[in-house]
């Protein structure tokens, strides 16, 4: 079995996630006493803030940097634990020689074999505002639509005052749910991105009556299926 590196902390309630999805995808496909192997670099997710509001250049340095060394300690492919961060796989994956598995290639992927063509995307305002997210799906034929900004700032508030503090409340979900409804009117969506991998936390499938795709759950399961051989 190969070696998953993870780019993490971002937060470490969404690198839990990932830890326990890598295992449960790895017992599921080998079974027995298999586990995961992986390689953890976790972020001080307060430098990640700060970079992201004062120097990108120097995020992406960090996060190059980061993945080198998980290269260099053995990592067979590398994945970057957050979708926002996807911003800045091209300099992530120019530094390393291994594949860093993009979260929106694994969407794509499993929207396309649900055959829907319009989804609705949601995540921090960076990847709902950004193209990086929308172009890669466009890639698949995918239609993205995102919110409106004042949709959005609710979105991006919750993200980031309470759901990267681990905090879930039911108000929270119920304003995300009011807004998915009424883009889901407007908008003849088939398909929810929850695009922030702090989202699952909050909303389930059984929340929504559309297909919802978990960027967490699905980048996991790429991961594994590159690594773990029968």
């Amino acid at each position: 079995m190969k070696t998953i590196g993870l780019l993490g902390g971002m937060t470490w309630h969404s690198t839990i996630e990932y830890y326990r999805l890598f295992n449960e995808f790895v017992y599921q496909k080998l079974g027995g006493q298999n586990s995961a192997k992986v390689l953890l670099y976790s972020f001080n997710f307060d430098d990640l803030r700060r970079w992201q509001t004062t120097d990108t250049t120097v995020l992406a340095e960090q996060l190059a940097k980061a993945a080198l060394k998980l290269e260099k300690t053995g990592a067979d492919v590398i994945l970057i634990g957050a979708n926002t961060m996807h911003e800045y796989h091209p300099q992530v994956q120019n530094t390393v020689s291994v594949p860093v598995l993009h979260i929106a290639d694994a969407v794509g992927k499993r929207i396309v074999a649900n055959n829907i063509k319009k989804v609705l995307l949601l995540g921090t305002k960076y990847t709902m505002q950004g193209d990086f997210y929308k172009n890669k799906l466009a890639e698949y034929g995918i239609e993205t639509i995102v919110p409106d900004l004042g949709e959005q700032k609710i979105i991006n508030d919750v993200i980031y005052n309470e759901l990267t503090f681990g905090e879930i409340k039911n108000s929270s979900r119920d304003a995300y749910l009011k807004i998915i409804e009424s883009i889901k009117q407007r908008e003849n969506i088939s398909g929810l991105i929850l695009g922030c991998t702090e989202i699952p936390l909050l909303i389930k499938p059984k929340h929504v009556d559309i297909k919802v795709f978990d960027t967490t759950k699905l980048h996991a399961q790429a991961a594994v299926e590159y690594v773990a051989d029968k």
